[in-house]
């Protein structure tokens, strides 16, 4: 019996406690919504086009020949900008 009492006390693992202190505060990141408006005259006018379908304050991104939603994925070709297709939209 005293061979199991020493096997148990073996498989026993010392807890390792850790000092608690002050946490560090995270640096979020900061608002660019600053670089998205200008101010003309007495208003703020916007530097890009919004998304359609996504509404005021979600913003196309400019590529090449289109733009593009990041969220919800409306494409705009530049060739046609009448004609607006999606690349999600036919799921």
């Amino acid at each position: 019996m005293a061979g199991r009492e020493e096997k148990k006390e073996e498989k026993k693992e010392k807890k390792v406690h850790v000092s608690k202190g002050k946490r560090k505060k995270k640096k979020h990141a900061l608002s660019r919504k600053y670089k998205m408006y200008t101010i003309q005259g007495d208003k703020v006018v916007a530097r890009k086009r919004h998304c359609p379908r996504c509404g005021p304050g979600i913003f196309l991104a400019a590529a090449q020949n289109r733009a593009f939603c990041g969220k919800c994925a409306y494409t705009e070709f530049a060739s046609s900008t009448a004609a607006a297709t999606t690349a999600a939209g036919k799921k």
